[in-house]
């Protein structure tokens, strides 16, 4: 009797998908965090990066600080004891030997270069997790979002600090289109003052990223010439939502694509 309730328990477990879900997972990246928050239970997390807890770099700040903080390495969440770390690019062999050593999973998820590689991390995670309804719901709106996508675009530019911005072609650029703006190819991915005032865009989309932060690179922003571009609309974005270009953006684009044909 006692054999047969064994393996009768075993085989409960074995039929039961939530027995195999992950109970505590933990983070070692500000873009995994954002996964990981958007998708999990919450009693599934056991700790983030101590940068989405910081409310200039994730607007998931006050969901984040509902948990443990950790430092981005492995032997700061080994005492949480968790059975999956997730992480993205890459962490060396030393890291994944430490976590076979002591029977933690993990999962690297490859930086995405475009929005087949977002859904495809959404997909991944959310089987880990045992999670597959909530990434159904976030592929449901950003496939919602492609199928709708304006066909006009508008010249844009996608401007930060010190006039930094982003390639014509790649995800940003992608996440620009879904929302009716074209990012104009520029060289080195910057954009001069003189360039604003010569040859401006139809719209200019600011990042505000670390705005109120007192920097040189934000001080560029702050210029007349930064600030009033001629001939341009100018639009502001969550510069927060561009870091790791995730789900975090289907929000934003929704709204942008609002204000582009307003």
């Amino acid at each position: 009797m006692r054999v047969f309730a064994s393996l009768l328990t075993i085989s409960l477990a074995l039929a039961d998908p939530a027995a195999a879900q992950p109970r505590r997972v933990a983070s070692l990246n500000l873009c995994t965090d954002e996964l990981l928050l958007a998708l999990a239970a919450p009693g599934q997390i056991a700790s983030v990066t101590h940068l989405s807890r910081d409310a200039a770099e994730s607007p998931y700040w006050r969901q984040a600080r509902r948990y443990r903080a950790n430092d981005g390495s492995l032997l700061s969440v080994v005492s949480l004891r968790p059975d999956l770390v997730i992480t993205t690019g890459g962490g060396g062999r030393d890291r994944r030997r430490i976590a076979d050593r002591l029977g933690i999973a993990t999962i690297d998820l490859p930086f995405p270069n475009s929005l087949a590689d977002v859904e495809t991390a959404i997909d991944r995670l959310a089987r880990a997790l045992g999670r597959q309804a909530a990434g159904t719901a976030l592929l449901r709106r950003l496939a919602t979002l492609k199928s709708s996508a304006p066909r006009g675009v508008h010249d844009a530019l996608w401007i930060g600090g010190g006039g930094r911005t982003v390639p014509a072609r790649g995800l940003a650029a992608d996440w620009m289109r879904l929302a009716g703006l074209r990012q104009r190819a520029t060289t080195g991915d910057t954009v001069s003052l003189e360039t604003l005032v010569s040859r401006p865009p139809e719209i200019l989309l600011r990042s505000d990223y670390r705005a109120g932060q007192y920097s040189s690179a934000q001080r560029w922003l702050t210029h007349p010439l930064a600030r009033r571009v001629r001939g341009s609309r100018s639009l502001a974005t969550d510069g927060r939502r561009w870091t790791c270009m995730g789900p975090l953006l289907i929000d934003e684009i929704e709204r942008l694509r609002s204000e582009v044909v307003r």
